[in-house]
């Protein structure tokens, strides 16, 4: 049987926990991290922490004394040990107590913690290359709340479906200036002229963990990324395109629409990292 965490109770999955009136339903009030348990720890940890209570201080959340990084670990331990997991993809979610827009009860956070198996393969640079397309229908809007992992999901949650339609593997999100944004469940990174570029944070994307992580990495090993508004026509330009997030680290993509793409830069970046970094490339 699978478990997950309701607000420091483990129970079976799919068990019943959310009322009607909860904001978290109604509004999308709240946000979330998504992490990889490997080797008994959290791989960096301290950055998706220090991600998630800048969001919740941006939600206006009251954290109480003992709700503390610490103690969200020891219950995601106890959940990864009760599933019998030893290297896992961890959900964290924050959301908002019962209420309507006016009349909220409590603004302290109420938590759910989920966990899924996670197989070796994911720390490998991935043989066949990516396959995507570029999603128009909804665009991500540039504001103070845009790099932070809300749960207002509506433009990467049908760029997917799309995706799916199109028997893609992921969408490119566009922001409010038709830019490039990033992708459903990861941050864009292009290679041209041997130059590596990403979408800076004033784009609206979500600020990554591992996007830092890799421009920091990238940086000290004299391989700068340069952080700017990128095109449709530059993307599509380019020669070589990659994704990264906190689960799989870096995938390169072989084509978006009909534009393919090589990955010799790209497996030259991925090799950099994990040989200096083996510890978060696992």
């Amino acid at each position: 049987m699978h478990y997950f965490n309701f607000n420091g109770k483990i129970l079976p999955a799919n068990s019943p926990v959310i009322s009607s009136s909860n904001r978290g339903l109604r509004y999308g009030d709240g946000l979330f991290e998504t992490m990889k348990f490997a080797h008994k720890d959290l791989i960096l940890e301290d950055e998706h922490f220090a991600r998630l209570w800048k969001g919740m201080a941006l939600l206006k959340f009251d954290i109480p004394k003992l709700f503390t990084p610490e103690f969200l670990m020891l219950q995601i331990k106890q959940l990864l040990q009760k599933n019998k997991f030893e290297s896992a993809r961890v959900r964290l979610e924050i959301i908002r107590g019962d209420g309507g827009l006016y009349d909220t009860k409590s603004h302290a956070p109420i938590f759910i913690i989920e966990t899924w198996k996670l197989d070796s393969e994911y720390a490998a640079l991935n043989e066949n290359g990516l396959q995507m397309c570029i999603y128009a229908d909804a665009k991500k809007t540039i504001d103070h709340f845009s790099n932070i992992k809300h749960n207002n999901y509506l433009p990467y949650f049908m760029a997917a479906l799309y995706a799916k339609e199109q028997q893609c593997n992921d969408a490119v999100v566009l922001n409010q200036h038709d830019r490039i944004c990033d992708s459903t469940i990861a941050n864009i990174f292009l290679v041209s002229n041997e130059k590596i570029y990403t979408p800076s944070l004033a784009e609206g994307c979500i600020s990554g963990v591992m996007r830092r992580f890799i421009i920091q990495t990238l940086a000290a090993l004299g391989m700068p990324v340069e952080e700017t508004a990128i095109t449709k026509d530059f993307l599509l330009n380019a020669d070589e395109v990659f994704l990264t997030n906190s689960i799989y680290n870096l995938r390169w993509v072989a084509a978006i629409e009909q534009k393919k793409y090589s990955n010799v830069f790209t497996k030259k970046i991925f090799d950099s990292l994990a040989k200096t970094n083996p510890l978060v490339f696992c």
